[in-house]
């Protein structure tokens, strides 16, 4: 890639060269045979480590949603681990090829490859370049260059010109025409500002015009959100009306003026994703859609706001993420959106459960297990009792140490405390966004007071959101709309769902709970076996996906119920923990010392790197050898991890930290036979995992490009198949 194709601003320079563009190729029938070849070329180029992990991201992402837009034009667009440096890769097709584009399939593609946690100057020159690409002008300049230093000096003038404009700031987004126009004349939006509007004052009229404000984001925050921004800002001129979008994208997020919303007429939310305070426009007439929507059908958007504006029955921002129109979406299956829900809530929990749990460790190894027995008759622990009564000069002869392990024994417990509300809580959030938050708290607290438990907080939660979610829905008048999400809502919520859990559900779930309980103490030898297997097979399954977050929301509810004479939750933890190591430590094992000629060079690279990820519990360390080759890395992780939870379960190893791998091992009970575990589930996957690779064959590959990476990684070609979407 040749430094001479600078933009002249330095942002640009290097994003494209001859060597990353092709012009009128055949590159296969389907937009995954485009991609791949494409991220092939950006690896043959340095800028990425893998081809195939790049395609695989890329295909990915264009699974969720087409990357095609009106026009004949496609953008696959994805961040990578893989990928080393921003970069641009074109061709202009021979055939063309379906990206999911309404209007047709493409022969102009682009693909934006970004390394994960690029910086935000090289964003925003990417997302000035998707921009471009819903203008006439360009993309028939594109159509007509005869060598490929034509298409790298387009790109580089697009970008470059972009760049150089940036300076305008805010106070130059609002002239008129910065936004893409019907013609496709020169009117651009400038990069360096997300919120983009049509000035108001271009017509000769008396009236008021109509003012909409909008946001877009899509999952990558990289072209669409900014291609639908603009063809939105246009639809609306076309319209007559006056439009003001914050673009919730990679690029530093500039939010819309609270006094412009509060005169909007109407929203419009084309998103893939949840809405960032999303209550800010709580009351106005809504419309949304994907963010595709935006690109694709802007002027009917536009249409339905304009309509929805002078509709008294329209529907409108309640607050609630169900509106958003992104993962919440009419088309959302119940039991999809449940899960999200639960999910939700336990990724918020977790940093309560991991900080208490931790301290409550290092508290037992300052102090001893002596720090939980109760000091007398007022119920306080011992050691704490103390530091109460005492101060750091009259500390009786234990020493300095034992009273810092029960401050942080208490600080811990204290921290456990808000696990169920917290977990309640936030699973109304998920619901109801920020007026579930409070109702979803208080309907855990209830659950804890009830001791309903771990369940309490669930079924708690689900209603505290329900109920917000519902009430915010409510047609009301409008003086009163500013007082719903922080005072309606929260209250009539929380009376709804706590009155639930304290008169008619905390009893019945509380009995359960404790049944649940006594199940769970019951449990020895081959039965505790049993459950140890299960939660190993489902902590590998998915490696940090929905079945695996199960098992580990399992192991770290019971956490709070564990005790020392109630330690099941503790090896269920364990076990959990363990299981969850093996994945990563086995393909390192695997791909660095066993079997290196069955892996790639990056993948190889990959396995240092895994080593240390799965000392540290950290199980997503295997993805990216799950994501090239699922059919054998996850069945081989499976029964390692297996066998480690069997293992985990029988020697009674326990565990009061819900997360470090080795690195908490003076939270671990039995750290010989916790180590054991690990190292013969490790071995096992890893040795299951090189006879698959060496004896079971995988399809021939759709590409040659895809069988130049088995090659590369030391299969006879025709053995690797194609990357799943």
């Amino acid at each position: 890639m040749s430094a001479a194709h600078s933009t002249g601003a330095g942002d640009g320079a290097g994003l494209i060269g001859v060597d990353l563009v092709g012009l009128d190729e055949d590159l296969g029938a389907t937009s995954s045979d485009v991609i791949r070849v494409l991220a092939d070329r950006i690896a043959a180029t340095g800028r990425a480590a893998s081809g195939e992990t790049l395609a695989t991201d890329a295909i990915a992402r264009e699974a969720s949603v087409g990357t095609g837009v009106p026009g004949g034009i496609a953008i696959p667009h994805a961040r990578s681990t893989s990928v080393t440096a921003p970069t641009l890769a074109f061709t202009r097709l021979a055939r063309t090829v379906p990206f999911g584009a309404p209007d047709g399939d493409a022969d102009v593609v682009f693909m934006i490859a970004v390394p994960d946690g690029a910086d935000k100057d090289h964003l925003t020159v990417l997302s000035t370049l998707a921009r471009a690409l819903i203008r006439e002008d360009f993309t028939a300049a594109l159509r007509a260059a005869t060598t490929p230093q034509e298409i790298v000096d387009l790109v580089d003038r697009e970008v470059g010109g972009e760049v150089a404009a940036a300076g305008v700031g805010a106070a130059g987004v609002g002239a008129a025409g910065r936004a893409s126009t019907a013609t496709g004349q020169e009117a651009r939006p400038t990069p360096a500002a997300d919120t983009h509007v049509v000035d108001s004052d271009t017509t000769g009229t008396a009236g008021r015009r109509k003012v909409i404000v909008g946001v877009t984001a899509c999952p990558t925050g990289i072209a669409h959100t900014y291609m639908a921004a603009d063809a939105l800002v246009a639809a609306a001129q076309r319209a007559g009306a006056e439009m003001h979008v914050e673009t919730q994208g990679s690029s530093q997020v500039e939010p819309l003026d609270p006094a412009l919303i509060a005169r909007a007429d109407a929203v419009v939310f084309a998103v893939d994703v949840d809405v960032r305070d999303r209550s800010r426009f709580a009351g106005k007439p809504l419309v949304s859609g994907p963010v595709k929507r935006g690109v694709d059908e802007p002027d009917a958007m536009i249409a339905e706001a304009l309509r929805a504006a002078d509709d008294p029955a329209a529907t409108r921002v309640s607050g609630s993420a169900a509106e958003a129109g992104t993962s919440t979406a009419k088309d959302e299956h119940f039991g999809q959106a449940l899960k999200r829900w639960l999910l939700t809530g336990v990724s918020y929990m977790i940093p309560f459960v991991a900080g208490g749990g931790l301290l409550i460790a290092l508290g037992f190894l300052l102090s001893g297990y002596g720090i939980a027995l109760a000091h007398g008759d007022d119920g306080v622990n011992n050691a704490v009792w103390t530091l109460q009564h005492s101060t750091l000069l009259d500390l009786p002869s234990q020493g300095l140490g034992y009273y810092l392990g029960a401050a942080a024994f208490q600080i811990g417990s204290v921290s456990l405390g808000f696990l169920v509300a917290a977990l309640a809580g936030y699973i109304a959030y998920a619901i109801a966004d920020r007026p579930g938050i409070a109702p979803g708290f208080v309907a855990g607290s209830i659950a804890v007071f009830m001791n309903a438990g771990f369940l309490g907080g669930l079924v708690g939660g689900l209603i505290a959101g329900a109920a917000a979610y519902w009430i915010g829905r409510i047609p009301t008048w409008r003086w009163l709309r500013g007082l719903m999400p922080v005072v309606i809502i929260p209250l009539f919520a929380s009376i709804i769902a706590s009155g639930l859990m304290l008169l008619v559900l905390g009893g019945p779930i509380a009995w359960l709970m404790t049944q649940l309980t006594g199940f769970l103490n019951s449990l020895s030898g081959a039965s505790a076996v049993l459950l140890g297997i299960i939660l190993g097979l489902m902590m590998a399954f998915d490696l940090g996906g929905p079945v695996n977050k199960v098992a580990y929301a399992f192991a770290v509810a019971g956490l709070g119920a564990g005790s020392a004479s109630n330690v099941v939750p503790f090896e269920i933890m364990a076990a959990v923990m363990a299981a969850g190591m093996v994945p990563p430590l086995a393909l390192a094992l695997a791909s660095t010392v066993l079997y290196r000629k069955g892996f790639t060079k990056p993948e190889r690279e990959n396995g240092k790197a895994a080593w240390l990820l799965g000392a540290s519990f950290i199980s997503e360390g295997a993805i990216p050898f799950a994501a090239a080759d699922p059919l054998r890395v996850i069945p081989a992780s499976m029964v390692g991890a297996a066998v480690t939870g069997a293992i985990s379960m029988a020697a009674d190893v326990t565990s009061r930290a819900p997360h470090g791998g080795f690195f908490v091992f003076f939270a671990i009970g039995n750290l010989l036979m916790f180590t054991v575990a690990i190292v013969a589930g490790t071995v096992v996957s890893a040795l299951v995992l090189v006879a698959l690779k060496k004896w079971v064959r995988r399809a021939p590959a759709a590409t040659d490009a895809a069988a130049g990476e088995a090659a590369s990684a030391g299969e006879t070609v025709g053995q690797r198949a194609p990357v799943a979407a």
